[in-house]
């Protein structure tokens, strides 16, 4: 039961940050190349980027049920 649960974590919080990853670049593409020159623009879009990889990875790594 609690792989099941951890799964579904996993699944949840993939998905939360590839969407917000997804917000950050389509907002970028809106509001033009000033976002790019933004350090915490870059820093925050990255930082959940690789938050989505990472959960991804553990739920691939994590055994079937």
């Amino acid at each position: 039961m609690i792989q099941v649960n951890m799964k579904a974590y996993l699944i949840t919080t993939a998905i939360v940050f590839a969407l917000i990853t997804v917000l950050h670049i389509w907002r970028a593409i809106e509001e033009g190349s000033h976002l790019a020159s933004s350090r915490w623009f870059i820093l925050t879009t990255g930082l959940a980027a690789a938050l989505c990889l990472w959960a991804v990875r553990l739920i691939w790594r994590t055994p079937r049920s």
